[in-house]
């Protein structure tokens, strides 16, 4: 059962991961990779989250990054690459 703390804590995270914080897109990456905190199970969502938490120097994000890579395709690995470059590159426009 989806909870209202849950819909706002995720909002939150996702606003705070989008500003470029590591550990809200961390969160992010276990919430989906796991089907927690209101969110179904999403591979290529926790990629993305984790893909942009390593790019911003959080260890562990790599190594969950790794980790879930292990259960998919080539095409959803590159699937979400794409998303996190193109969500990285929409952060750094509304930066400038």
């Amino acid at each position: 059962m989806v909870t209202e703390f849950d819909i706002a804590l995720l909002a939150r995270r996702t606003a705070d991961a989008t500003r470029g914080d590591a550990d809200a897109a961390y969160d992010l990456g276990v919430a989906f990779s796991t089907g927690t905190t209101g969110v179904a199970l999403d591979l290529i969502e926790a990629h993305k989250w984790f893909n942009l938490s390593a790019a911003r120097g959080n260890v562990a994000a790599a190594g969950a990054r790794t980790e879930i890579a292990e259960d998919m395709t080539a095409r959803e690995i590159a699937t979400a690459q794409r998303a996190a470059r193109d969500l990285l590159g929409g952060m750094q426009r509304r930066a400038a």
